[in-house]
């Protein structure tokens, strides 16, 4: 048996499978899986240059430090 992995384009194809699989044809193993989101770290690797990165932990650990001395 093989199995394959397909995106539906038009709800109308999903009804088409489920005819398939009443016939069969074809086993729906899983619906409505989504595609995994990518890390955090990937999808926002960039935005920022290091410069601005290093001045935004520099005041972070300001903050943390004010938070502290209260």
């Amino acid at each position: 048996m093989d199995t394959m992995l397909i995106q539906l384009t038009n709800q109308k194809a999903a009804g088409l499978l489920h005819e398939l699989e009443e016939l069969h044809l074809i086993k729906v193993l899983k619906e409505n899986i989504g595609i995994p989101s990518p890390k955090l770290s990937d999808k926002y690797r960039g935005i920022i240059s290091i410069e601005e990165g290093q001045k935004l932990s520099e005041h972070i650990e300001k903050m943390r430090q004010e938070w502290n001395n209260i």
